[in-house]
């Protein structure tokens, strides 16, 4: 009986020079987690700019989870469900014959065999054709070069030949854990989750920071955060959340500012109150889920005057996207009915009938002039709640801030 593995193509990885084996350790590190404890997990090996997972047994559910979980992992092009055999022509054409059964009923289909090694005696083309012809006389299935139903594909790598005729999509992008850590401002809405996703696939480990709208409203909000967080660690991106009740620090702003500029007052202590936590994280960047001009505070003008308040970056890798366009894509990655609930949070809260749309920053700065910002941040920091997850790259504070977070209801 021949051995499975999961076999693990990567793309953007492949672009790298002299520092490309870091990225790969990081993928194998990461792909080792995301499988660690599923029954039909084997070794974890780098083999030939691909990794490896080994299946143990031959139970189909347990070779699934294993394929669906790695396939989850930002690196990942695809993953291939293949057989595992030696490098001997019958081997092969036996393995082939195998993985075409499985794909169920085709009418067309082509072979696509490659060597990584040149010491292979057959070379990709004659592959091609013999594995070809085996095929069409058990099948009796007709070869179509442009447009098959089924390919059998064939690898011959190092001193393994991989065959498999199904292969699963991932992420693409870069491993989590090579680009550093960022702080995101995660709300229960659709936009913020796509915004950190995003963030995630591009190799950075993400905190996210809720503001709620507790004690004004329920805290409804960060439950379904914490769920929506729960998705995204599929990937292996999310470190740590944390919830800061907000709703006492919106309605001293809504008491003492003015009306019109209380949406950017809101939206600059959020800034400060999530640098305040960046600092304890050691992130180097701020992720926001703003679309230019998709509501009033996301005007160019708007965007200024809420950076004002910032001294890191404030990354926005939705700022060129439409609700469209980022609504497919929290379908995608399985946030969207999260997101929809109507859980009430500070985004709704004490809403001025008129906001400004184009501010400057001399004017939030004589808006928020009567406020005590650093005594502010301070208690919003103090108030945090956090609840980890399982991002392998995800290095806990020395000195935490606010306390663990338990869903009461």
């Amino acid at each position: 009986m021949f051995e499975r593995a999961a076999l693990v193509h990567y793309h953007e990885i492949g672009l790298k020079g002299h520092n490309r084996s870091r990225f790969e350790d990081r993928l194998r590190i990461n792909l080792k987690a995301a499988v660690r404890g599923l029954d039909a997990a084997g070794d974890v090996e780098r083999i030939s700019a691909r990794v490896m997972i080994r299946i143990l047994g031959d139970d189909p559910v347990s070779r699934e989870e294993v394929l669906q979980a790695s396939s989850a992992i930002p690196g990942v092009s695809h993953v291939s469900d293949a057989v595992l055999c030696s490098r001997e022509e019958q081997d092969i054409l036996q393995a082939a014959t195998l993985v075409m059964r499985e794909a169920g009923e085709f009418a067309s289909f082509r072979v696509d065999a490659r060597r990584s090694n040149t010491d292979h005696p057959t070379s990709s083309l004659q592959m091609n054709i013999d594995i070809g012809s085996h095929l069409v006389s058990v099948f009796q299935r007709k070869v179509d070069l442009s447009n098959p139903e089924v390919t059998c594909r064939v690898e011959i790598v190092e001193g393994y030949a991989f065959v498999y005729a199904r292969r699963l999509p991932g992420p693409g992008g870069l491993p989590v854990g090579t680009s550093g850590k960022v702080v995101a401002l995660l709300s229960s809405g659709i936009d913020s989750p796509v915004a950190a996703w995003r963030v995630m696939k591009r190799g950075a480990v993400v905190i996210g920071v809720h503001f709620s709208g507790y004690p004004a409203t329920s805290d409804g909000s960060t439950r379904t955060v914490m769920e929506i967080a729960q998705v995204l660690d599929r990937g292996l991106g999310i470190g740590r959340v944390y919830s800061v009740p907000f709703g006492d620090l919106q309605r001293r702003i809504s008491l003492t500012c003015p009306p019109d500029l209380r949406v950017l007052l809101y939206r600059r202590l959020m800034v400060r109150v999530a640098e305040a936590i960046a600092a304890v994280e050691r992130a180097k960047g701020i992720v926001t889920g703003e679309s230019l001009g998709q509501v009033a505070s996301q005007t160019l003008e708007n965007i200024a005057a809420v950076d004002d308040a910032a001294t890191l970056p404030v990354l926005r890798p939705l700022i060129g996207m439409d609700k469209n366009e980022i609504t497919v894509d929290a379908r995608r990655i399985g946030t969207y009915e999260l997101s929809i609930r109507k859980d009430p949070d500070c985004c709704t809260l004490f809403m001025p009938r008129n906001p400004q749309t184009h501010a400057t920053v001399a004017e939030v700065i004589a808006g928020e002039a009567e406020l005590d910002l650093d005594s502010m941040v301070s208690e919003a920091v103090a108030s945090a709640r956090y609840r980890d997850f399982k991002c392998p790259s995800y290095r806990k504070p020395k000195v935490s801030v606010g306390a663990p977070w338990k869903d009461e209801a």
